[in-house]
């Protein structure tokens, strides 16, 4: 395998003498080819492998943390970067059938695509209940004012490596920790969660609502949960504006700096979030991913299905099926709750 590997490697850098490729994409397929050889084994004879074999390899790059990411293990690889490693391989094994290095090439008998919805589903998208709570625990933390101080795009600021404590306008804890709790009961698309405006929040017989402007210009009006309206509430009152004067900007999701959070910034507050759950519990998740762990486990707990579509801005029922995973255990639990065999009250 190594040999194979070193060969292919300096084939493709020759390539950019001629201006074939350019070195920096020559250096990707370097790198891949040697993370690949990495997964496989070096040891490993490379007409040996089988598709199953190249789909294990697959899947364990898809786990592979993410050195790039800011939570602390690292995250998964993002579905760019699978994409990406699978076409490096692709690339590695066409070579070696065309040079007789391979009899037949095992990507034609791959079952692992780059093409799944999400990328390679390395895990399950929707947090268990466990690490939902936990997720949903730090978030209370954070809007307690026991978290830690960070603005969005930089680290957390820790004792006195960090010089002086962060100014009150770049304070964000009740933000984050609105936008976790938001993602994690509601479900929101995360353009529909950065697109809100103050005004689109807003009080009907003792109960707040979020009037949802989602996608094909179609509206729906969610009722909060009782702790996120709360928060929704300490935010608008003291987090908001960041201790100054109110900003100019309707957006219910402010930067320190006062201009309305981008699409790009959620994931980070995510991340920084989730430093506040227990190891054993965390696991990384995009906003996508609550989404899924929304629908998950209303679904499972038995929760309308039309009203989990309404909640998360479907037309049809049969789409929840995409937002609905697969949770440990409950396929017990529902047959130990059977309604066929519930004595009657007073029975």
């Amino acid at each position: 395998m190594r040999e194979s590997a070193d060969r292919y490697v300096e084939l493709v850098r020759a390539k950019t003498l001629t201006g074939a490729l350019s070195p920096a994409t020559a250096e990707v397929y370097a790198r891949d080819v040697a993370t690949f050889v990495g997964l496989a084994g070096e040891e490993t004879v490379l007409d040996d492998l089988t598709g199953e074999d190249v789909d294990a390899i697959l899947l364990a790059f898809a786990r592979k943390p993410d050195g790039r990411r800011s939570e602390p293990d690292g995250g998964v690889q993002s579905a760019s970067s699978q994409a990406r490693f699978r076409r490096s391989v692709s690339a590695l094994f066409k070579h070696a059938t065309l040079t007789g290095w391979v009899q037949v090439n095992p990507m034609a008998l791959a079952t692992v695509t780059a093409k799944e919805r999400g990328g390679l589903r390395a895990q399950r998208r929707a947090l268990t209940r466990e690490q939902a709570q936990g997720l949903i625990g730090a978030a209370r933390d954070l809007s307690g004012g026991r978290g830690e101080v960070a603005a969005e795009g930089g680290a957390a600021v820790e004792g006195a490596a960090a010089g002086r404590a962060r100014r009150r306008d770049q304070r964000m804890e009740l933000r984050d920790a609105l936008i976790v709790l938001l993602l994690s009961t509601v479900g929101p698309r995360v353009s529909e969660l950065v697109r809100a405006d103050v005004e689109d929040f807003y009080t009907n017989d003792g109960v707040r609502y979020w009037r949802i402007f989602g996608k094909g210009g179609k509206t729906r009006d969610v009722p909060l949960p009782g702790d996120v309206a709360r928060v929704l509430e300490a935010y608008l009152s003291q987090g908001r504006a960041g201790g100054t004067e109110v900003p100019p900007d309707r957006a219910l999701l402010l930067s320190w700096r006062g201009r309305r959070l981008a699409r790009g910034d959620v994931q980070a507050v995510i991340d920084r979030v989730q430093r506040g759950v227990d190891p054993d519990r965390r696991r990384s998740v995009t906003p996508h991913g609550l989404r899924h762990t929304t629908a998950t486990h209303l679904l499972a707990d038995a929760v309308d299905m039309d009203a989990v579509r309404r909640v998360l801005g479907h037309s049809d029922l049969a789409t929840l099926g995409r937002y609905r995973d697969e949770l440990p255990g409950e396929l017990e639990v529902a047959m130990r709750a059977h309604p066929l065999l519930r004595r009657p009250a007073g029975g």
